[in-house]
Parts: structure tokens; C-alpha cells; sequence
């Protein structure tokens, strides 16, 4: 009877220390190469953005034509108004409809909302110098301080003091000089109120500034 007792004490404590061992190897393997979480909502908006948003935008946001907005670092609320807005068709621009409105008709709320943070949580563009100093100098002083003496107002106060977007109001710095200029020439009469009337020498040298930032 001792000697069964004897066996059966040291078969369990052969048995306790392949598990303690076991539980070692585990740690360490998991210190050394940490497991990748498999979340379906991120597979998920990379493969929409390959499928619908990659042609035009690129597939971190950092579209190659001027005319198609850089996304990268955009803000996220900003990204979610825009969508629902060509979901809804209420954004007629000619971009808007030629590009987007089919598009966005297709996406749910859960699908603007992921893609929204996925482009947002892609690193900015590499700040580019300004081709013209004195011109972005000149548009400088346009954002921080509009044109008072037409009744223009600066941008900064909807758009923050580095152009980086202030709730829904978009993220401006770094963005292409030849999409600022489309939009801003939007804003004069097409987009929402037309509160902005700035001529287009003056738009030349906000979107210079801007795209410098």
C-alpha cells in the first residue's frame, strides 16, 4: 500500500511539473512574440478600403492625384459627416456625384463609422516645403486673419492655429494645393452658405500655405 502510495505521489509530481514547465514555455513564447488579436472589424474596413476607396484615395489615405482628398489623419468625425452626407446625396458638388454618391450609397453606419477611424489613425503626410514663400507668407496671414477690410474671416477659428481640424471641421494642413482650391472655390456659392468669397489669388495662397503645413 506505501508502495502504490509512493508511485502515485511521484507519477503527480511528474505531472505537476510538466504543467508548471509547460506554463513557463507559454510566457516566454508569449513575451517573445505576442499573439495578434483577430479582429474582424479591422480585416474587415482594410478589405473594403482595398475594394472601394484604395483607387482613389490610396490604401493609407495618401491618395497620388491632387484632385481626390488626402484621408490620412483626417479627423474621424469629419470622414463620418462626409459619408453620410454622399450617402444621402445632400453633398451635389460635381466630385461629389461623380465619384462618391455611388459609392456611399452602399455603406451602413458600423462601415463609415470603422472606416472613418481607420483612415484617421493613418499617419499625416510628410510636411513639403512651399514652392513659393512669399506666397504661402501671404496665405498665412489670410488663415490666421481672413481679409478684414471685405469682411472675411480667418479659417483658423473653425479649422485650429496648424490647420489640424477642429471637431467636424477637416484636418487642412498638408493637404493637395489643387483639392484646396477646388473646395474653396465650392464654398463660393455651391457648398453650404457661400460665406466664403475669396478671389483666386487669394485662394492660390491659402491652399500653398495649407499643403506646406
Amino acid at each position: 500500500m506505501d508502495g502504490l502510495l509512493m508511485n502515485n505521489l511521484g507519477r503527480n509530481s511528474v505531472i505537476l511539473a510538466l504543467i508548471v514547465l509547460g506554463a513557463v514555455f507559454a510566457r516566454e513564447a508569449a513575451a517573445a512574440d505576442p499573439p495578434v488579436p483577430h479582429d474582424e472589424s479591422v480585416y474587415g474596413v482594410k478589405a473594403l478600403v482595398g475594394m472601394a476607396c484604395s483607387k482613389c484615395h490610396g490604401q493609407t489615405g495618401v491618395s497620388i492625384s491632387p484632385l481626390f482628398p488626402i484621408l490620412a489623419a483626417q479627423r474621424p468625425s469629419y470622414i463620418e459627416m462626409e459619408l453620410q452626407l454622399f450617402r444621402q446625396r445632400s453633398r451635389g458638388d460635381p466630385h461629389a456625384r461623380a465619384f462618391m454618391w455611388g459609392i456611399a450609397r452602399a455603406l451602413d453606419d458600423h462601415q463609415i463609422e470603422a472606416l472613418a477611424q481607420y483612415f484617421s489613425s493613418q499617419p499625416r503626410v510628410s510636411v513639403r516645403a512651399a514652392k513659393d514663400p512669399a506666397l504661402a507668407a501671404k496665405g498665412k496671414s489670410i488663415y490666421e486673419n481672413g481679409v478684414p477690410e471685405r469682411d472675411i474671416l480667418g479659417c483658423i477659428g473653425c479649422h485650429g492655429p496648424n490647420a489640424e481640424g477642429l471637431n467636424t471641421f477637416p484636418r487642412l494642413a498638408g493637404q493637395h494645393r489643387d483639392y484646396l482650391a477646388i473646395q474653396l472655390q465650392q464654398f463660393n456659392g455651391r457648398r453650404f452658405n457661400g460665406q466664403l468669397r475669396e478671389t483666386e489669388d487669394e485662394i492660390a495662397a491659402v491652399t500653398e500655405y495649407l499643403a506646406s503645413k
